[in-house]
């Protein structure tokens, strides 16, 4: 079975390790059984000292027959606690979904259901996830165990974490570090404000929590949360342009992190030393961590770790020259950047719809409610003296009109949120799937016309450098500079999107071959001529465009992004900021 995979920054959704609270018995007015001991010990072993854990475990199964009721439902937590670790999630699930029906016990439902929450969270059922974080939150006061308490509060962090609800995960991080849990150091409590901190993009390398955490966690011997802690600072190395101390760094922790067989771990670690290798120049260990990272991943495996290993090496091959490798890695780039985006959309997707079901139960509730109220006034109609019943009647108009205008602002709401859902937060176009989905349903329809198309393809030339040189910030105003300089050039009639990054899609319905080079080279020559002025500071840029038409490609969007994109991967190769469109033989 292979251990557990997550989609989004490991080291921000610690997953399967932080159950690891480190559990003591508790204290009773009467002296424990043996077997009580054995599995408070275990339990507290299990990411300080997990070999250990495994062989307790199964002596503690082999004692089965002879345990009381509760020791056996303790028992099968702590199994599925493990198949829960090693990815087996279906097994899990069951066994966790047993705990919780019938344990008949409020702490172990407790610490059942936040297992399952992450375990949801972790196989991508992100709704049913938020619907059982909502009623565990709201059953937050009444859950008196300190332990079950702290894995409620670490886990919803790290669903809000993965959700982008950056300043929400913090509060609840901020919850666990106030949990005196029985046994429980400031080791996880400490790592996930960290992570979260660093998710939310409100960290630095030299902030002290980075000591308070680590100092923790050695002093715990929790040596998974310190890996996570050692990861989050060469990532933040390598976010500050500190390649040196990012290599020197991994370096060091990198065979603890080994040694913990903790998998996600080991491709982080080994992305990162890649991306840094190949901040300094040294090609061909950037070339072995990458591929390394790729070697320890299944091939079904999506995330934005091998996502950044296939950019570094199609970086290389691109520097090198290796034209047709390159665009193997690129096209294996795309196809994780767009399952990686298609699974952060998801995430925020889920949490946005899981807020409108419970406005909507909210709603439905105070409807019922005024309902109720409807009733007996019309009961009181009956009984009461003409002079007042026209009061009556007015409150039920009013009630009426309350429970209009809050359906009405649901529904509104609603409505809004479908739309975003099809938007680009931050240039406020077509996002990726949108703009596949339209051109898609486009193209159908003008094929059925006979009508023509152009597919065009615009990425901006060195915004890499854009980012180093002046930051995010004007690398986020350059796009959508570019955005209005490109709708400026645009009929209503065109579906413009981002497609990722620094890449946007164009389709032109009705547009014969030379209308579409026309239209691309004045959108790039529109680019060229049009620099930013960030704060006094004048930053030109320029776009390289591949166009592909139905005329040669078919009306087969697949097609048309193939040779789109070699259009303009040719554009990139033979000097940038020209316009390459594929012809009737292949060639611009």
């Amino acid at each position: 079975m292979s251990p557990r995979r997550l989609h989004t920054k490991p080291w921000l959704l610690i997953g399967a390790v932080a159950f690891g609270v480190s559990a003591q018995p508790a204290v009773t007015t009467t002296a424990p059984s043996d077997t009580a001991v054995l599995l408070a010990q275990t339990e507290s072993l299990r990411t300080v000292d997990h070999p250990r854990f495994l062989r307790l475990l199964g002596q503690l199964d082999q004692q089965a027959p002879h345990m009381s009721t509760r020791e056996r439902w303790q028992l099968r937590y702590l199994d599925a606690w493990q198949a829960s670790y090693q990815g087996d999630y279906a097994n899990a699930d069951l066994a966790l979904r047993d705990l919780i029906d019938h344990s008949n016990d409020q702490v172990i439902a407790t610490k059942a259901s936040a297992l399952l929450m992450d375990d949801m969270r972790t196989s991508k059922h992100y709704e049913q996830a938020f619907e059982l974080a909502n009623r565990l939150v709201a059953n937050l006061p009444n859950i008196q165990d300190e332990t079950a308490r702290f894995m409620v509060l670490f886990y919803v962090s790290q669903l809000l974490t993965a959700a982008g609800q950056y300043d929400l995960a913090a509060s609840y991080a901020l919850q666990t570090t106030e949990v005196r849990a029985p046994g429980e150091t400031q080791c996880a409590p400490k790592t996930v404000l960290l992570t979260t901190l660093y998710a939310g993009h409100k960290l630095n390398s030299s902030n002290p929590v980075f000591q308070q955490a680590i100092d923790a966690c050695r002093a715990s011997g929790q040596s998974v949360f310190l890996d996570s802690v050692w990861l989050v600072k060469s990532g933040l190395y390598l976010d500050e342009n500190q390649a040196e101390k990012a290599i020197s760094l991994l370096d060091r922790v990198m065979p603890n992190i080994r040694a913990d067989q903790y998998h996600t771990h080991v491709l982080v670690a080994q992305t990162q030393l890649a991306q840094a290798y190949l901040k300094l120049g040294d090609d061909d260990k950037a070339r072995e961590s990458a591929l390394a990272a790729i070697a320890i991943s299944d091939p079904g495996d999506t995330s934005e770790f091998l996502r950044d290993a296939y950019q570094v090496l199609y970086s290389i091959e691109k520097k090198h020259g290796n034209a047709a490798t390159a665009l193997g890695y690129y096209e294996r780039y795309v196809e994780q950047d767009i399952g990686y985006l298609n699974n952060v959309s998801a995430t925020a997707l889920a949490y946005d719809e899981a807020q409108q079901h419970t406005l909507a139960q909210k709603l439905e509730t105070e409807k019922l409610s005024k309902q109720n109220n409807i009733l007996e006034l019309q009961q009181a109609l009956n009984t009461k003296a003409m002079e007042t019943s026209r009061l009556y009647i007015a409150m039920l108009l009013m009630a009426l009109v309350f429970i209009a205008f809050w359906l009405l602002r649901l529904k509104r709401s609603q409505m809004r949120f479908k739309q975003l859902s099809c938007l680009d937060g931050l240039t406020g176009i077509s996002n990726h799937q949108h703009f596949m989905s339209e051109a898609m349903r486009m193209l159908g329809m003008l094929e059925k016309k006979r009508s023509p198309a152009c597919l065009i393809s615009i990425d901006l030339d060195y915004f890499k450098q854009v980012n180093d040189n002046y930051g995010h910030a004007v690398g986020d105003s350059v796009l959508r500079h570019t955005v209005a300089i490109c709708r400026r050039q645009l009929r209503s009639s065109d579906l413009f999107g981002r497609l990722g990054g620094e890449e946007f899609g164009i389709l032109l319905a009705d547009c014969q071959r030379e209308q579409g080079i026309a239209t691309a080279d004045r959108i790039r020559r529109a680019i060229e001529a049009s620099p930013l002025d960030a704060d006094g500071c004048v930053i030109s840029f320029s776009a390289s465009v591949g166009m592909a038409c139905t005329e040669t490609a078919g009306y087969d969007l697949q097609r048309l992004c193939r040779e789109a994109d070699t259009a303009l991967y040719k554009a990139k190769r033979t000097g940038r900021n020209r316009v390459i469109a594929i012809s009737a033989a292949g060639a611009g």
